[in-house]
């Protein structure tokens, strides 16, 4: 696999973690945003979608506020318990 599919794999299980971290506490992409500081849900969706690549000061952000590891948001391997 090319570092560049396996980018794409990854952003798009990190996306896939984050909707399921932000349905499980019952927040709308737009609450995530405006918690996390951001002005548009659409950043949030292209994230979730695996359109966007995250920063590592965002993933931080995504980690503490769902009280995670960053290592569970990025590493395909670690599960989120259910």
């Amino acid at each position: 696999m090319s570092n560049r599919i396996f980018v794409n794999v990854l952003m798009e299980k990190f996306g896939e973690k984050v909707r399921t971290l932000r349905k499980r506490r019952k927040m709308s992409q737009q609450r995530l945003a405006t918690v996390l500081g951001i002005q548009s849900s659409a950043f949030i969706s292209e994230l979730e979608t695996g359109k966007r690549k995250p920063s590592l000061e965002f993933v931080l952000k995504i980690a503490e506020l769902f009280d995670v590891t960053p290592n569970h948001l990025l590493l395909d391997d670690i599960e989120l318990d259910a």
